[in-house]
């Protein structure tokens, strides 16, 4: 095949993550040897290549889709951010400074076209078909001189480009002519036609305004893809939920035991892989919320204090919210706590900073007797081990480095030296991510939670996370088989936008 195509959106958040990944799903299940590509991604949701490269969950979710394993090539500019100005520059997975938004995209951007077209060939030259994620929207047309991940790498790679909007936030048929329209008339060349997300009723009720919109635009609606409630696959740029609503819908299965487990993550200031939890919400009776109050702490089995690309203002923030009291009054009581990368930081005794907040010598909360030293060079692992009588792997993404003075063990190697973390009564931390997705581990940390916090709740014998993910990208692939035009697409892959395209006025200014 060796073509491609970009997905685009009419917004952030319009489904573009999904689609990609649908479509990867839908083309590896037809025998396409498929690998998803996002030039340049914005997250603080990061995952640890094979090959100790860091890039976006959400690429790593669509290789996943693809059947592929990940690399560094699928998203070789990641930006974390560390303030509303400024964020971390991660190139071809590894960390290459901090860089203020204004000094990115003022020239830094323009300089990395050359870098991610190049992984964009090498993925060319070794797949079927690349299909590409957009970010944001390509009529951002500030930004479209320096842009390297929308009409820009399209462009380069004279790729077709779909774009989704998302009918539940209303107005999508203005969205798509709107952008259409911002655009100049090279880039508008490209822009093949249209897909619709979210879509709740009768489709049939949709069908005059999309034949006014080919009518309009010269332009054809590849798919109109239904509303899907608990898909639950790995977020990219922020926390889609409410702080008071449900982390997922996946799971409706009554609880196995007698009781249910109520969990309640710290919802703290730069929140980073906050999937860690998603493993937990797949457990039928666990339910899982993200609070920002210490009153919301009072009847949770389990707090959660999650990953942040700031520990020193989560600390702060921890603090002016009351939150590092209840937290301490929880492990005096002997309640269950786990802190997880930079929740785990956050709970030790003392850290130096000169690195992420530059703030020297902070006091920590004292729950656990760590020691953390900020170091400019960046851990990226993905390590192996056993806890709680359990196999448990996970992958490590962090500056911090800990020194454990005492407590036991958390996870250790097969002869029973400790390999990372430390716990003290019912008060656990790791740095490792992605260790609840080790069924059997998560579910003897569970039984011990449950026995803290004397409730009768049972972990289900057979919940596998793995499969569960397994069947939400089973189920986008669905999504783009039963709802969009394949043909279609295929064509647009094969061969590129159609010719002859109609120019919107009035284009970019």
């Amino acid at each position: 095949m060796g073509g491609g195509l970009l997905v685009a959106g009419t917004t952030s958040d319009a489904g573009k993550s999904v689609v990609t990944a649908g479509i990867c799903r839908w083309l590896a299940r037809q025998g396409v040897k498929v690998a998803p590509f996002k030039a340049q991604n914005m997250s603080l949701n990061s995952f640890v290549t094979r090959e100790g490269a860091e890039i976006g969950r959400a690429q790593a979710m669509q290789a996943q889709a693809a059947c592929v394993e990940p690399t560094a090539l699928m998203n070789p500019v990641l930006l974390k951010p560390g303030s509303d100005r400024s964020s971390q520059v991660v190139l071809l997975g590894k960390p290459v400074g901090e860089m203020s938004a204004r000094g990115y995209h003022g020239g830094r951007q323009e300089q990395l076209l050359g870098v991610v077209t190049d992984c964009l060939e090498q993925l060319r030259g070794t797949y079927d078909a690349v299909i590409c994620e957009g970010a944001g929207s390509p009529a951002e047309i500030n930004l479209r001189r320096t842009d390297i991940v929308n009409m820009g790498i399209a462009r380069a790679a004279r790729f077709p480009v779909v774009v989704v909007g998302d009918i539940d936030r209303g107005g999508v048929f203005a969205s798509f002519f709107g952008t259409t329209a911002l655009l100049s008339p090279q880039d508008q060349s490209l822009i093949a036609g249209y897909m619709v997300n979210k879509f709740r009723g009768d489709v049939s009720l949709l069908e005059p305004g999309m034949e006014m919109l080919r009518s309009l635009t010269g332009r054809a609606t590849y798919g109109v893809l239904p509303f899907q409630h608990g898909l639950g696959i790995d977020e990219e740029d922020g926390l889609r939920v409410s702080l008071r609503g449900a982390v997922r819908e996946s799971v409706v299965a009554p609880p196995v035991g007698e009781d249910v487990l109520r969990v309640a993550v710290c919802a703290v200031p730069l929140m980073s892989n906050f999937t860690d939890v998603d493993a937990l919400a797949a457990e039928p009776g666990v339910v899982v919320r993200f609070v920002d109050r210490a009153e919301e702490l009072v009847d949770a089995d389990l707090v959660v204090v999650p990953g942040t690309r700031g520990t020193v203002k989560a600390l702060e923030w921890l603090r002016e919210r009351g939150l590092a009291d209840a937290l301490a009054r929880r492990a005096a009581e002997g309640r269950p706590v786990l802190g997880i990368c930079g929740g785990f930081q956050v709970l030790g005794e003392h850290i130096e900073d000169d690195v992420e907040s530059r703030a020297g010598s902070v006091d920590g909360l004292g729950l656990l007797p760590v020691r953390i030293r900020f170091e400019r060079e960046k851990t990226l692992a993905r390590p192996e081990g056993a806890a709680l009588g359990e196999p448990v792997t996970g992958y490590e993404i962090h500056h911090g480095v800990a020194e454990v003075l005492g407590g036991e063990a958390f996870i250790s190697d097969d002869h029973g030296r400790s390999l990372e973390g430390c716990r003290v009564g019912s008060v656990w931390g790791t740095h490792w991510h992605g260790s609840l997705e080790s069924d059997g581990f998560r579910r003897a940390f569970l039984r011990e939670v449950a026995a803290a916090a004397g409730r009768r709740f049972v972990p289900s014998p057979d919940t596998s996370f793995g499969a569960l993910r397994e069947e939400q990208l089973d189920l986008l692939g669905d999504l783009i088989a039963e709802h969009a035009d394949t043909d279609a697409l295929l064509r647009l892959i094969e061969t590129g936008a159609p010719a002859g395209l109609p120019f919107l006025p009035p284009g970019a200014p």
